[in-house]
């Protein structure tokens, strides 16, 4: 059997953690920017708010209807999706951390009843973190998915889904879209709606073989997995990513050249390091720019250049994304996003160096390996690079932002005893 706990409305909930003022009443969570609504507590979806509206359209609506409105804060949700990770490692020897807000459990040889179980772990989050979380238990990850979003959607499972018998999960799969179902978006839906498939049902009754030929294996695994068959194993570590892309958008658009590689300079530092906790190294830097689409005179520019050797020295990339954004940069636009990709990038243990060519020295390991350990104590930015500036008045806006109450000093809660 697997469990899989989500956690409801993460970004806003977490917001609500040290708000308890806010409990029960609407949140949302805008995205970098304070552009788009990213999260929703389940009192601001009653209002109709959607996901991805943009801000300063349904701004009138939000304080009409006093919405408690944040910017994202990723410093305080991370630490909490780590509190959240570490308390159900206790549930489980065998676990897998989906996404900052899900991990899946494998629950084999659980000695109580599995709805009390599900219970525990829900109650033991709620106590110890104030986080709350919907679980669905069943003998598949992909069943699993569903019967999580079966207690989320129904009040009178008491946020706990058991899908362990047949009926139970074809009742389910005969009340679902076949877009319920985990891994499958409208273009698959639309492929499977030529072969007459609209429900979960019919894709779990359906004959296999010939939905793969239309598709791919994948989906095959799907209607194993809809079946109560096990396919998919819960994978211990998360695989490393075969891209590593920093993008945002200016605060203030970028009129001259030096805001624009002092951007560039950022996400290049921000890339390297989610480089080197990979342990990976990169061979290509991908660079583009552009203006907003939404103005006259729209200008986009990109390019990719070959690094002098595989490397994770955010020194080394940096000099190459500064020399790129220099080549890609235009007079008179007033640039509004630029971004920084490594996308080519192997594995460091693996990779074998030229023969005429040393690569990344031992010294530039360990800078990298100082820069990272002080960041990681006292702070992200404690080091960066000069390139960066000090200044930043194009960095994003956020407006709305809460304090960081367990990762700074300074945002650390108070308590007064009278």
């Amino acid at each position: 059997m697997f469990a899989l706990v989500d956690c409801n409305s993460f970004y806003a909930s977490c917001e609500q953690v040290f708000r308890p003022d806010l409990r029960d009443k609407p949140v949302v969570v805008l995205s970098n920017n304070d552009g788009f609504v990213v999260a929703r507590s389940k009192e601001a979806k009653a209002l109709g708010i959607g996901d991805l509206h943009p801000f300063f359209k349904i701004e009138p609506i939000l304080r009409k209807h006093k919405v408690a409105i944040f910017s994202s804060n990723y410093p305080l949700y991370g630490d909490i999706s780590h509190r959240v990770m570490k308390t159900l490692n206790q549930f489980s020897p065998n676990i897998e951390v989906y996404s900052i807000d899900e991990m899946f459990l494998a629950l084999q040889g659980i000695p109580v009843d599995t709805r009390d179980y599900g219970h525990i772990i829900k109650d033991t989050l709620w106590n110890h973190i104030r986080m709350p979380v919907g679980v669905g238990i069943a003998p598949t990850k992909t069943l699993a998915k569903l019967a999580n979003r079966v207690a989320k959607k129904m009040p009178h499972t008491g946020g706990v889904c058991v899908l362990d018998e047949p009926h139970k999960w074809e009742w389910v799969l005969k009340r679902s879209q076949v877009t319920d179902i985990w891994g499958i978006a409208n273009r698959m839906a639309k492929r499977l709606e030529e072969l007459n498939i609209h429900t979960a049902w019919d894709l779990a009754t359906s004959n296999s073989k010939q939905v793969r030929k239309r598709c791919n294996v994948n989906i095959e695994r799907t209607i194993n997995e809809l079946n109560g068959i096990p396919c998919l194993a819960l994978e211990d570590v998360p695989p490393a990513k075969k891209q590593i892309y920093c993008t945002r958008s200016f605060g203030k658009k970028a009129t001259t050249l030096e805001p624009v590689l002092n951007a560039l300079s950022l996400y290049a530092a921000r890339a390297a390091e989610k480089l080197r906790h990979q342990n990976h190294l990169a061979l290509t830097v991908h660079v583009f720019i552009h203006t907003s689409p939404f103005e006259p005179n729209f200008h986009s520019a990109s390019h990719v250049i070959k690094l002098p050797y595989p490397t994770d020295d955010t020194r080394v990339i940096t000099h190459a994304v500064r020399q790129l954004g220099t080549a890609l940069y235009k007079e008179g636009h007033a640039f509004l996003k630029a971004g920084v990709g490594l996308i080519e990038i192997i594995d460091k243990n693996d990779y074998q160096f030229d023969l005429f060519h040393p690569g990344q020295s031992d010294k530039a390991d360990k800078l990298m390996e100082v820069i990272d350990r002080i960041n990681r104590l006292e702070g992200k930015g404690t080091l960066f690079l000069g390139a960066q500036g000090v200044s930043k008045p194009w960095y994003m806006r956020q407006q709305f932002t809460s304090p960081q109450y367990t990762t700074k000093w300074s945002d650390i809660p108070v308590v007064s005893a009278h």
